[in-house]
Protein backbone atom coordinates (compact mmCIF):
# COMPACT_ATOMS: atom_id res chain seq x y z
CA UNK A 1 0.00 0.00 0.00
CA UNK A 2 1.31 3.44 -0.89
CA UNK A 3 2.29 5.61 2.02
CA UNK A 4 -0.28 8.26 2.83
CA UNK A 5 1.07 11.78 2.76
CA UNK A 6 -0.26 14.81 4.57
CA UNK A 7 -1.90 17.44 2.39
CA UNK A 8 -0.51 20.92 2.79
CA UNK A 9 -3.18 23.07 4.38
CA UNK A 10 -3.24 26.79 3.65
CA UNK A 11 -6.31 28.24 5.40
CA UNK A 12 -6.10 31.64 3.71
CA UNK A 13 -6.29 30.08 0.26
CA UNK A 14 -8.84 27.36 0.82
CA UNK A 15 -12.24 28.35 -0.55
CA UNK A 16 -14.41 25.33 0.28
CA UNK A 17 -17.45 25.58 2.53
CA UNK A 18 -15.66 23.54 5.17
CA UNK A 19 -12.77 26.00 5.46
CA UNK A 20 -14.22 27.97 8.43
CA UNK A 21 -14.91 24.74 10.31
CA UNK A 22 -11.44 23.37 9.68
CA UNK A 23 -9.90 26.72 10.60
CA UNK A 24 -11.63 26.39 13.97
CA UNK A 25 -9.78 23.12 14.60
CA UNK A 26 -6.48 24.71 13.57
CA UNK A 27 -7.04 27.64 15.90
CA UNK A 28 -7.91 25.32 18.80
CA UNK A 29 -4.72 23.31 18.34
CA UNK A 30 -2.66 26.48 17.90
CA UNK A 31 -4.02 27.82 21.18
CA UNK A 32 -2.97 24.68 23.02
CA UNK A 33 0.47 24.58 21.40
CA UNK A 34 1.24 27.91 23.05
CA UNK A 35 0.97 26.41 26.52
CA UNK A 36 1.65 22.68 26.20
CA UNK A 37 3.71 20.11 24.34
CA UNK A 38 2.30 18.73 21.10
CA UNK A 39 2.46 15.16 22.44
CA UNK A 40 -0.38 16.02 24.83
CA UNK A 41 -2.78 17.04 22.07
CA UNK A 42 -5.49 14.51 21.21
CA UNK A 43 -7.65 14.87 18.13
CA UNK A 44 -10.83 13.53 19.81
CA UNK A 45 -10.51 16.24 22.47
CA UNK A 46 -10.09 18.91 19.80
CA UNK A 47 -13.13 17.62 17.94
CA UNK A 48 -15.20 17.58 21.12
CA UNK A 49 -14.25 21.13 22.09
CA UNK A 50 -14.76 22.62 18.62
CA UNK A 51 -17.60 20.52 17.23
CA UNK A 52 -15.48 19.59 14.20
CA UNK A 53 -16.20 16.14 12.81
CA UNK A 54 -13.43 13.61 13.46
CA UNK A 55 -13.57 12.34 9.89
CA UNK A 56 -13.29 15.88 8.51
CA UNK A 57 -10.02 16.40 10.37
CA UNK A 58 -8.45 13.34 8.79
CA UNK A 59 -9.94 14.15 5.40
CA UNK A 60 -8.30 17.59 5.37
CA UNK A 61 -5.04 16.87 7.18
CA UNK A 62 -4.40 13.19 6.60
CA UNK A 63 -3.23 12.58 10.16
CA UNK A 64 -2.87 14.04 13.62
CA UNK A 65 0.57 15.35 12.62
CA UNK A 66 -0.95 17.10 9.62
CA UNK A 67 -3.30 19.07 11.87
CA UNK A 68 -0.49 19.95 14.25
CA UNK A 69 1.67 21.13 11.34
CA UNK A 70 -1.19 23.36 10.15
CA UNK A 71 -1.51 24.82 13.65
CA UNK A 72 2.23 25.40 13.87
CA UNK A 73 2.07 27.18 10.52
CA UNK A 74 -0.81 29.32 11.73
CA UNK A 75 1.27 30.48 14.69
CA UNK A 76 4.44 30.94 12.67
CA UNK A 77 2.72 33.14 10.12
CA UNK A 78 1.05 35.20 12.85
CA UNK A 79 4.24 35.88 14.80
CA UNK A 80 6.72 36.05 11.93
CA UNK A 81 4.71 38.81 10.24
CA UNK A 82 3.94 40.64 13.46
CA UNK A 83 6.34 43.53 12.89
CA UNK A 84 7.52 43.29 9.28
CA UNK A 85 4.53 45.12 7.85
CA UNK A 86 5.08 47.92 10.39
CA UNK A 87 8.71 48.21 9.31
CA UNK A 88 7.77 48.40 5.64
CA UNK A 89 5.09 50.99 6.38
CA UNK A 90 7.66 53.04 8.32
CA UNK A 91 9.98 53.05 5.30
CA UNK A 92 7.18 53.93 2.88
CA UNK A 93 5.90 56.83 4.97
CA UNK A 94 9.19 58.32 6.15
CA UNK A 95 10.21 61.56 4.48
CA UNK A 96 13.57 61.97 6.19
CA UNK A 97 16.38 59.78 7.46
CA UNK A 98 15.52 60.67 11.06
CA UNK A 99 11.87 59.68 10.58
CA UNK A 100 12.98 56.39 9.07
CA UNK A 101 15.40 55.55 11.89
CA UNK A 102 13.03 56.65 14.62
CA UNK A 103 10.28 54.42 13.28
CA UNK A 104 12.64 51.47 12.89
CA UNK A 105 13.96 51.83 16.43
CA UNK A 106 10.45 51.88 17.86
CA UNK A 107 9.37 48.73 16.03
CA UNK A 108 12.61 46.84 16.66
CA UNK A 109 12.71 47.79 20.31
CA UNK A 110 9.13 46.60 20.82
CA UNK A 111 9.95 43.34 19.02
CA UNK A 112 13.21 42.59 20.82
CA UNK A 113 13.23 44.38 24.17
CA UNK A 114 9.61 43.98 25.24
CA UNK A 115 9.47 41.07 27.72
CA UNK A 116 5.91 40.27 26.60
CA UNK A 117 7.34 39.02 23.29
CA UNK A 118 9.44 36.29 24.88
CA UNK A 119 6.81 33.56 24.53
CA UNK A 120 6.23 34.41 20.87
CA UNK A 121 9.94 34.13 20.09
CA UNK A 122 10.12 30.80 21.88
CA UNK A 123 7.17 29.45 19.90
CA UNK A 124 8.81 30.46 16.63
CA UNK A 125 11.99 28.64 17.64
CA UNK A 126 9.94 25.53 18.53
CA UNK A 127 8.30 25.60 15.11
CA UNK A 128 11.62 26.03 13.32
CA UNK A 129 13.08 23.11 15.27
CA UNK A 130 10.09 20.93 14.38
CA UNK A 131 10.35 21.93 10.71
CA UNK A 132 13.92 20.63 10.49
CA UNK A 133 12.66 17.05 10.80
CA UNK A 134 9.19 17.41 9.19
CA UNK A 135 9.34 18.05 5.43
CA UNK A 136 5.67 19.07 5.08
CA UNK A 137 5.99 21.66 7.84
CA UNK A 138 9.32 22.87 6.46
CA UNK A 139 7.69 23.53 3.10
CA UNK A 140 4.99 25.63 4.74
CA UNK A 141 7.45 27.53 6.92
CA UNK A 142 9.74 28.21 3.97
CA UNK A 143 6.93 29.82 2.00
CA UNK A 144 6.01 32.21 4.81
CA UNK A 145 9.65 32.86 5.67
CA UNK A 146 10.37 33.89 2.09
CA UNK A 147 7.47 36.35 2.17
CA UNK A 148 8.71 37.85 5.43
CA UNK A 149 12.24 38.23 4.08
CA UNK A 150 10.87 39.73 0.84
CA UNK A 151 8.96 42.36 2.84
CA UNK A 152 11.98 43.29 4.92
CA UNK A 153 14.16 43.37 1.81
CA UNK A 154 11.76 45.89 0.30
CA UNK A 155 12.04 47.99 3.47
CA UNK A 156 15.86 47.95 3.30
CA UNK A 157 15.81 48.74 -0.42
CA UNK A 158 13.64 51.80 0.20
CA UNK A 159 16.16 52.96 2.78
CA UNK A 160 19.05 52.43 0.37
CA UNK A 161 17.26 54.18 -2.50
CA UNK A 162 16.67 57.23 -0.32
CA UNK A 163 20.25 57.26 0.89
CA UNK A 164 19.34 56.35 4.47
CA UNK A 165 20.89 52.88 4.44
CA UNK A 166 24.34 51.81 3.26
CA UNK A 167 24.33 50.66 -0.36
CA UNK A 168 27.42 48.48 -0.09
CA UNK A 169 25.48 45.76 1.74
CA UNK A 170 23.09 43.28 0.14
CA UNK A 171 19.51 44.28 1.02
CA UNK A 172 18.30 40.70 1.48
CA UNK A 173 21.24 39.82 3.72
CA UNK A 174 20.44 42.84 5.91
CA UNK A 175 16.80 41.72 6.03
CA UNK A 176 17.85 38.28 7.26
CA UNK A 177 20.16 39.85 9.84
CA UNK A 178 17.26 41.77 11.39
CA UNK A 179 15.37 38.50 11.81
CA UNK A 180 18.40 36.76 13.29
CA UNK A 181 18.59 39.45 15.97
CA UNK A 182 14.92 38.98 16.88
CA UNK A 183 15.04 35.17 16.95
CA UNK A 184 18.43 35.14 18.65
CA UNK A 185 16.96 37.03 21.58
CA UNK A 186 15.50 33.71 22.70
CA UNK A 187 18.97 32.76 23.97
CA UNK A 188 18.61 35.44 26.61
CA UNK A 189 14.95 34.59 27.22
CA UNK A 190 16.03 31.26 28.70
CA UNK A 191 18.96 32.73 30.60
CA UNK A 192 18.96 32.70 34.38
CA UNK A 193 19.91 36.38 34.35
CA UNK A 194 18.34 37.98 31.25
CA UNK A 195 19.20 41.57 30.41
CA UNK A 196 16.51 44.18 31.03
CA UNK A 197 14.69 46.27 28.45
CA UNK A 198 16.69 49.28 29.66
CA UNK A 199 19.93 47.42 28.94
CA UNK A 200 18.86 45.96 25.61
CA UNK A 201 17.19 49.01 24.04
CA UNK A 202 20.37 51.11 23.59
CA UNK A 203 22.19 48.13 22.11
CA UNK A 204 19.47 47.69 19.48
CA UNK A 205 19.59 51.39 18.66
CA UNK A 206 23.37 51.31 18.29
CA UNK A 207 23.24 48.21 16.09
CA UNK A 208 20.90 49.97 13.67
CA UNK A 209 23.35 52.82 13.23
CA UNK A 210 25.85 50.40 11.68
CA UNK A 211 23.63 50.26 8.58
CA UNK A 212 22.99 53.98 8.32
CA UNK A 213 24.67 56.26 5.80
Amino acid sequence: MAERTNPIYRPKRKQSRSAPVIAKAVEAVAERLQTEDETLIRIPEICESTGVNYGSVYHHFGSREGLIDAAYMHLFERYAREDVDKLLETAQQASTRDDFLRGMREVMRASIANPDRAQRRQIRVRILAAALVRPALQELVAETQDLVTDTLTEMVTIGQTNGWFRNDLDARAVAVMFQVVVIGRVLDDVSGHPVSEEQWGPVVARALTAFVQ
